[in-house]
C-alpha cells in the first residue's frame, strides 16, 4: 500500500504570489483566453430607445431578427427602459442603497426580454435566465438559432457603491458577456445613428458631428452625454476578445442586418483588446 502520510505539493507559478499584482500574474495570465463561442453574435436591444416605443419600435426589429436567424446564431440581450427609471426614483426617495436598485433595473430588462422572446417564440426562440447563459448557452444554441436574456450584469447586491444609480447597466453587461464568451461581435441597437461629438438634442446640436469610428480611450475623455453606459467604456480597456463594438440605429430597417454582415453603418467603438503578452 502506498504511503499517504506525506504532504503532497502541487507546483504552481502563482504560489506565494499576490494575485493582485499584475506584474507577477502577467506571465501566467497574460495569454489570450480560449474563445468559448467564437461563432456567436451578441445583439443588445435598447430598452428606452426601442422597447419603450411599443409595436412601432419592436415589431420591425423582431422581423429583422427573424430574417437573420438562418445567417447567425444570436444571443439577444435587452435593456431596461422608463419603468426602471421610475423604480430608481421611488427607491432613491426611500433611501435604498445602490445594491437594491440594481436588481430592480435588471427585473425590467428581463421583462423586456420576455416580450421579445415571446414574439420570436414561433421561430424557436425563448428567454433564458443569467445562470443558463453562464452554464448552458451552448446546448441551447445547438437546438435553436437564438435565445434572449437580460443585458444587465448579475451584480445586484454586489453593485459597486460609488454611485446612487447602478453604473453597470445593460450596455456594460452586454459587453462583459460578449467578451467573456469570446463572441464574434457585439452590436448595440439604439434609436440614434451613432455617437456624436456633442449632444445633437441640446442647443446648437445641429452642428454635432457623427463619430463614425472612435476609440474607447477617446470616449473616456468625452465630456458630453453618451448614448451608451460610461461604465462600458471603462471596461473596454480590459477587453480580451472583442476588438470593436458597433452602435446602430434600430429604427432604420436594415442597419442591424448590415452591421452583422460586417458593414459600417453606425459608430464603431475600438476597444483595448490586444494580442496576448508572452
Amino acid at each position: 500500500m502506498a504511503d499517504t502520510t506525506t504532504i503532497k505539493h502541487v507546483a504552481s507559478p502563482l504560489a506565494r504570489q499576490t494575485l493582485l499584482d499584475g506584474d507577477l500574474t502577467r506571465p501566467v495570465a497574460g495569454k489570450r483566453p480560449i474563445r468559448i463561442l467564437p461563432w456567436l453574435q451578441v445583439v443588445k436591444i435598447g430598452g428606452r430607445s426601442i422597447m419603450d416605443r411599443g409595436a412601432d419600435g419592436i415589431l420591425p426589429i423582431v422581423d429583422e431578427l427573424r430574417k437573420l436567424l438562418p445567417e447567425h446564431r444570436l444571443l439577444i440581450l435587452t435593456g431596461a427602459g422608463i419603468r426602471a427609471r421610475h423604480l430608481y426614483s421611488v427607491a432613491l426617495d426611500l433611501g435604498l442603497p445602490v445594491g437594491s436598485l440594481a436588481p430592480l433595473g435588471a427585473s425590467e430588462a428581463g421583462q423586456n426580454g420576455h416580450i421579445l422572446a415571446t414574439l420570436l417564440a414561433p421561430d424557436g426562440v425563448s428567454y433564458v435566465e443569467k445562470a443558463t447563459v453562464a452554464d448552458q448557452l451552448a446546448i441551447h444554441l445547438s437546438a435553436t438559432r437564438a435565445v434572449v436574456a437580460s443585458a444587465y450584469p448579475p451584480y445586484h447586491s454586489h453593485e459597486f457603491p460609488g454611485s446612487r444609480i447602478p453604473t453597470h447597466r445593460a450596455d456594460t453587461g452586454a459587453f462583459l458577456i460578449a467578451d467573456a464568451l469570446g463572441a464574434a461581435g457585439l452590436t448595440l441597437v439604439e434609436d440614434v445613428d451613432g455617437i456624436y461629438d456633442a449632444d445633437p438634442n441640446a442647443e446648437g446640436g445641429d452642428k454635432a458631428k457623427l463619430l463614425g469610428d472612435v476609440s474607447a480611450a477617446d470616449l473616456a475623455r468625452h465630456s458630453g452625454t453618451l448614448p451608451i453606459d460610461r461604465a462600458m467604456v471603462e471596461v473596454m480597456a480590459n477587453a480580451r476578445h472583442i476588438a470593436r463594438v458597433q452602435l446602430v440605429n434600430g429604427l432604420k430597417p436594415g442597419r442591424l442586418t448590415a452591421a452583422l454582415r460586417g458593414e459600417h453603418v453606425g459608430t464603431i467603438i475600438r476597444t483595448g483588446a490586444r494580442p496576448a503578452e508572452v
